[in-house]
């Protein structure tokens, strides 16, 4: 059979860290990098005669994403325990649900930049606890384990194969962390094994609605590794169908170092989890009444938010997009506008020196210490034309390095723009004088180094100097002699 006949068939298993600071079933903390094994008691542990504890807050925030991504919530599900043995699994059995998830029958659609859309249904949404960390790095010649993660609270997120190619399934996932970003659900960090994915691929004559033999991706902990490991594996599988050989159910790790798959085991089915319900737990049961509180507390997704900031304050795609990044980043921007009046001068200094700012000093934009109101006095004060604009980026970094206001900055260091004629005059004649060749190309023709004046006398001045009127002296200082076209200064 051709390449061409082929299709990929790809599903995702997607598993999320809840943001609670006790685990699913104990009263033990979730934080993350603790000492190993210091985060942990018997009811953890699987010690005898230890009772799980449903912890509340992890099933509204597990019906939180569920309502999110338009899943049917059930009022009642059942917790079971799946059973394998593993050096990470204290219990011998892993806490999780079965038959009767919390919720199923979900969509979750992002788009694509150049137009339409990544569309995919999500078939169930169940809670289940963690399993340990196996570490293979400690200990010379042995495995340790730290079972500090054993019992942290999850959401499995598992979807339905309406993927095709390996760009697709990256693009789904950054638009799925962001979403649940915006939820609050999960800090959804990937290197704190916040979110982790495991993809399911297999290949099959295009048009055909059966499933092939599909193997499991494990170890994926970046998007771009899952886009890599699907494609190295759709590879792979063509390469054993060209060759007459079968795709073998199992299991593999992908060694992004090594940019390599290696088999890990051979695929498990369901029944031999030998999945039957926790005799410890009773069915967990959501008042309709609760869940119908629970969507009406949705926020504002990135999708309608980035629509409605096109629509209301008249952005381009672009700008939207940028400031609809992140929930935090678009909360920012909608008081700074409050503040500043014009939307589209607002984006440009959040896209700009705040973000530039933000990055630079490793912060996260809620912990930006430039409020709204702080960085609109600065905006006034570059809008007026107090500042220039390139000063004004210079005050907001020292803003943030003394927390002092914008005016107080200006004032104490001097730094609003000069607009005396003669000291604009000087500063022009010095300038003139230290570039005389220039001067005398200028002159005869070149009207492009007009530009070039107008700089210099700038960083002459130390961003001082009145822009416009250091443009209107070094204009008249060659006799007007230009193409009429503004200078950048």
């Amino acid at each position: 059979m051709s390449e061409r006949a082929l299709e990929s068939v790809i599903g995702l298993e997607v598993h999320v860290q809840l943001r609670t600071r006790q685990k699913l079933f104990c009263a033990d903390s979730t934080q993350f990098g603790a000492d190993p094994n210091t985060h942990v008691c018997p009811v953890c542990l699987g010690l005898p005669g230890a009772l799980p504890v449903l912890n509340e807050e992890a099933v509204e925030l597990a019906v939180r994403t569920s309502l999110s991504l338009g899943c049917r919530v059930h009022p009642v599900s059942v917790f079971a325990r799946k059973n394998y043995f593993y050096p990470d699994l204290p219990k011998g059995y892993q806490i999780s649900q079965f038959e009767r998830p919390l919720a199923t029958d979900g969509r979750f659609a992002v788009e694509r930049e150049g137009g339409g859309e990544v569309s995919v249904r999500i078939r169930r949404l169940h809670m289940e606890e963690d399993a340990g960390k196996s570490l293979h790095d400690r200990v010379e010649g042995a495995t340790a384990v730290d079972l500090n993660r054993t019992g942290v609270p999850l959401v499995e997120i598992v979807t339905e194969p309406d993927l095709r190619e390996p760009a697709d399934a990256r693009l789904f996932l950054q638009g799925l962390k962001r979403h649940l970003e915006y939820l609050d659900v999960s800090d959804c960090n990937m290197e704190e094994g916040s979110l982790r994915v495991d993809a399911n691929v297999s290949l099959r004559p295009r048009g055909e609605a059966s499933l092939s033999t599909k193997t499991e991706l494990k170890n994926l902990n970046t998007f771009s590794g899952v886009e890599k490991a699907l494609t190295r594996e759709i590879e792979r599988q063509r390469g054993l169908r060209d060759a007459g050989e079968l795709v073998q159910h199992q299991t593999l790790l992908w060694d992004a170092g090594r940019s390599e798959i290696r088999p890990m085991r051979t695929k498990e089915e369901s029944h031999d989890y030998r999945y039957f319900p926790d005799p410890d737990l009773p069915p967990v049961v959501v008042a309709e009444s609760r869940i119908e509180e629970l969507r009406s507390e949705l926020p504002e997704f990135p999708r309608a938010r980035r629509q409605r900031f096109i629509e209301q304050y008249a952005l381009p795609d672009y700008d939207a997009g940028v400031v609809t990044a992140s929930r935090g980043l678009a909360d920012y921007f909608e008081e700074v506008v409050d503040s500043v009046g014009d939307p589209k001068v607002a984006s440009n200094w959040v896209m700009g020196p705040v973000l530039q700012e933000v990055n630079e000093r490793g912060l996260g934009i809620v912990d930006f210490p430039v409020g709204a109101t702080a960085l609109a006095e600065l905006v006034q004060l570059v809008e007026e034309g107090t500042i220039s604009h390139r000063v004004g980026r210079e005050v907001l970094h020292r803003m943030l390095d003394s927390g002092r206001t914008a005016s107080r900055v200006v004032e104490e260091e001097g730094l609003a723009q000069v607009r005396d004629s003669s000291a604009l005059e000087g500063w022009v004649l010095e300038v003139l004088e230290a570039h005389p060749e220039e001067a005398d190309r200028c002159r005869g023709g070149e009207h492009r180094l007009i530009g070039f004046f107008v700089g210099q006398v700038m960083r002459h001045s130390r961003g001082k100097a009145d822009p416009k009127e250091v443009n209107r002296m070094v204009r008249a200082a060659f006799g007007g002699e230009t193409d009429g076209s503004p200078s950048e200064a």
